[in-house]
């Protein structure tokens, strides 16, 4: 028996007003966040509350999530970043460190899996997720009452059966922007990774740019929460 549960992160602004939520259906979910904050700190935080929500319960965990920088976080670089002392490979202090050591303690003793799922496309819980987060950030935004959700309630547990399980997809491109994201750990091979063998196939493009054209994607991608790459994928 397995949890399935979609978890995301917004920030309107990035930094700005931000929330973060996980939902499992319209019965079993919750939502918070900060008056200013990153779409990162969002992402990790709504992953973290999850796995604290579900804390009481035996099931696997199948968090479903868009942010590639909180799956390779957990799956990938966070060995790396605890023997060195929570610095990254050129020495540097992890980001977000407080939300990582948090989630590394909540993650003791649980079995679970991520599954990246590409965001804005209509994926359900996705979408679920996306738009209480959303809300929250809005809710800051303007002054309004914040809104949460019921928790995680008796009757929306499970799904039953296997969940088709896909890796997360790498990030390979060094010079994408993720806030606040630790670019160069992608790159050393240096931690212990839990990886795929089987990994996607790449077919690197390139496009040129005007300074102003640049400008106008960065920005875009930065009022979504996304890095341009996935901003330029969505496109496809």
């Amino acid at each position: 028996m397995t949890i399935i549960a979609a978890a995301d992160g917004s920030a309107l602004g990035n930094p700005g007003p931000a929330g973060w939520a996980w939902y499992v259906d319209d019965g079993c979910w919750d939502a918070g966040g900060w008056k200013h904050a990153t779409n990162n700190q969002g992402e990790l935080k709504a992953v973290l509350e999850l796995f604290r929500a579900t804390a009481h319960v035996d099931d696997d965990l199948l968090v479903l999530c868009d942010s590639q920088y909180v799956i390779n976080s957990v799956t990938k670089w966070m060995p790396g970043w605890k023997r060195k002392g929570w610095r990254k490979a050129d020495g540097s202090p992890v980001m977000n460190v407080e939300l990582l050591k948090e989630l590394d303690e909540a993650l003791k003793g649980r079995n679970f899996t991520f599954e990246w799922v590409k965001g804005h496309v209509g994926h359900e819980l996705n979408e679920a997720a996306d738009a209480r987060a959303r809300a929250v950030a809005e809710a800051y935004r303007r002054g309004t009452p914040v809104p949460s959700g019921p928790g995680f309630t008796a009757g929306h547990t499970v799904s039953t059966g296997t969940p088709a399980v896909s890796e997360p997809r790498p990030v390979i491109d060094p010079t994408d922007e993720v806030p606040d994201a630790d670019i160069d750990d992608r790159f050393t091979g240096e931690d212990d990774a839990l990886f795929s063998l089987d990994a996607p196939t790449w077919h690197p493009l390139t496009i040129s740019l005007t300074e102003d054209e640049h400008e106008r994607l960065l920005r875009r991608a930065r009022d979504r929460g996304v890095t341009p790459e996935e901003l330029l994928r969505g496109l496809i």
